[in-house]
């Protein structure tokens, strides 16, 4: 495990905030260390903004949005730009990759793949941008009614720490495509990349206060943004404790918002399915990301006559799992923070005091530091469906099994949790597909398959508790945009 890129990368560097087009700390000048979750070390720093910061972004942004002429641009020469912004991506992914991977202590990989996944947003947002129209409206004799869609006007981006490259592009995209200007508050846990973006938006030719990154605490500056009179629409992405308190802070505004809460996302295997071809994806859906990913497929719900099968091969695979440096490439990577290692360390230790079996763990790398943030997969079997285990979001590289004996038992045991984002389901049978793909509650359902690849074309988002409103795709377009209704009397 020889030093690369990834582990020097940005070493000592006091980042910059960019509110207006220019680089700037915070105005009181506090900062905050960053802390790669490989090692538990600091190796540089970004600005701790407050509540003043955020009216300097905001009012960048509002002038921006006003006197730019960024709404009124037309729509192909925004498309332009972010299409430019996706082939300076494109130049730079060795740099934003090995910054992701540091700072978030992900495989280099994977923080790879997820600059590949910010490269698509900006080519499909960069090439949607003129592909959404109005309609016309059947009324009365001597009128003609038509739809608009117009931009909200300053929207704020309210970014988590696990996938800060991927959720930042897909904000910055289709907020920027519709013409909207942005004021972006990344988590603090994992700033840098949102910070290198900004620069290479200017580079790209985005106006000065079109795209404005403020970093700090979400208790200092997350909630001066998200209740700023200034802001017209949020969205965010986080803990659904920390939704309802931005939701809280925006409604005094009145405020319309975006949310995705996370989940506790089942995938529904039949004893018909292809185990073979569904075991190393049901490995890779709860271990990418060291299992800090909303969608994760933290449950498996298992027909009873494959149950023994299913849970013997996952056991295989994850006493093969290796989680060590971000560097080191392995099956995972650290955790996030001590705080999240705490977290889920209690969760397992709950669940096994409970009695829960234990099947499968993996392990640490011998080399890896003692003192980074990491956690060995386990899988535990028979979990009781009433559990914490199985019922609430562990946010770690912990998998629970659950057996059903019906197809309806496995519908009500997928439905059982206050959350709803993504379910698979496993089967070779093309009825069965269609009936539980329609009754699963989730925003998106993947049959013999699941994420797809991030699928930046289809809409995500979910229902109860994983919250509302929808990302990707075009319904991301409708969400960053309201409908104006025109109505001509010509007589």
């Amino acid at each position: 495990m020889g030093a690369h890129l990834s582990t020097t990368v940005a070493e000592g560097r006091a980042f910059m905030q960019l509110v207006d087009g220019k680089a700037a700390d915070s105005l009181s000048g506090e900062r905050i260390d960053v802390v790669c979750p490989s090692d538990g070390r600091s190796f540089a720093s970004i600005p701790a903004s407050g509540k003043a910061d955020i009216d300097r972004a905001v009012a960048a942004a509002r002038t921006a949005f006003a006197t730019a002429s960024w709404a009124r641009m037309p729509a192909l020469e925004r498309g332009r730009r972010l299409t430019r912004l996706g082939l300076l991506v494109e130049k730079n992914a060795s740099e934003l990759a090995a910054l992701e991977s540091r700072d978030t202590g992900k495989p280099v990989r994977q923080g790879r793949a997820d600059v590949n996944a910010s490269l698509r947003y900006f080519e499909f947002y960069g090439g949607a941008a003129d592909k959404i129209h109005g309609d016309t409206i059947p009324f009365l004799d001597g009128y003609t009614a038509l739809t608009l869609r117009e931009p909200h006007g300053v929207v704020a981006g309210i970014i988590p720490w696990n996938y800060p490259l991927q959720i930042l592009s897909r904000v910055v995209g289709a907020g920027l495509s519709m013409g909207n200007t942005l004021v972006v508050k990344p988590a603090e846990d994992a700033s840098l990349t949102a910070i290198r973006m900004a620069e290479l938006a200017l580079e790209a030719g985005f106006p000065e206060g079109v795209f404005n990154v403020v970093t700090g605490t979400g208790r200092e500056a997350g909630a001066a943004l998200a209740g700023h009179p200034g802001i017209d629409y949020v969205t965010f992405t986080g803990s659904p404790p920390t939704g309802t308190a931005i939701q809280q802070a925006a409604a005094v505004n009145n405020r319309g918002v975006t949310m995705e809460l996370g989940g506790k996302s089942p995938q529904i295997v039949f004893a018909d399915a292809d185990i073979e071809k569904a075991v190393p994806v049901l490995v890779n859906a709860i271990i990418q990301n060291g299992g800090q990913t909303c969608s994760a497929g933290s449950r498996i719900l298992i027909e009873r006559p494959a149950y023994e099968e299913v849970a013997a091969r996952l056991a295989e695979r994850f006493e093969k799992l290796v989680a060590g440096p971000h560097d080191a490439d392995l099956d995972l990577g650290a955790l996030i923070s001590a705080r999240q290692k705490v977290r889920v360390a209690q969760m397992v230790a709950e669940a096994e005091r409970a009695g829960t079996k234990v099947l499968a763990r993996g392990a640490i790398h011998s080399e890896a530091p003692a003192s980074g943030h990491y956690f060995a997969p386990v899988l535990f079997g028979e979990v009781n469906p009433e559990s914490h285990l199985a019922q609430d979001e562990v946010f770690g590289p912990v998998l629970a099994l659950l057996a059903f004996e019906t197809e309806e038992q496995a519908i009500e045991l997928a439905n059982s949790t206050d959350y709803g984002l993504i379910a698979g389901v496993w089967t070779r049978d093309g009825a069965r597909q269609h009936r539980v793909a329609k009754r699963v509650r989730a925003g998106q359902v993947f049959v013999n398959a699941y994420g797809a690849g991030g699928g930046v074309e289809l809409p995500f988002g979910g229902f109860g508790k994983s919250g509302h409103g929808r990302e990707k795709g075009f319904e991301a377009l409708y969400d960053m945009s309201a409908t104006k209704t025109v109505v001509f009397n010509h007589g």
